[in-house]
């Protein structure tokens, strides 16, 4: 999903190849600018919407303060909201199960580091 830019006789262009947010080409066209898109089919929908929780989840990595962090963690959220919708989950299901792990196994809230474990002979 690499960018790469070219000139031709329609002038400079770039080409993204990537699932974009509802409202890109909107914002394209506000800035006088062309754009080429096309509506996923379903199951490739789903696809690229997992690879763009990829993306995004390496962001809020690479993140190096708390606008960034919060900017990133928002993009993941939203994605999440995405691949649940296309899978007819709501957050609010999805909400429980969190809860209900977290019960049962505990957050990470506490910074535990798994080392190792052994069985004692």
């Amino acid at each position: 999903m690499a960018e790469n830019s070219e000139s031709s006789k329609y002038g400079d262009q770039m080409t993204h190849r990537k699932l974009v947010r509802d409202r890109i080409p909107e914002i394209i066209e506000a800035n006088d600018q062309k754009h080429e898109t096309r509506i996923l089919e379903k199951d490739e929908h789903l696809e690229l919407l997992k690879k763009k929780l990829l993306e995004e989840s390496q962001e809020v990595v690479e993140a190096t303060n708390r606008d960034e962090t919060i900017k990133e963690l928002a993009d993941v959220s939203e994605v999440v909201r995405s691949i649940a919708e296309s899978e007819g989950i709501g957050m609010d299901e999805i909400n429980e199960v969190m809860e209900d792990r977290a019960e049962k196994r505990g957050r990470f809230k506490d910074g535990i580091f798994l080392e190792r474990t052994w069985t004692e002979k």
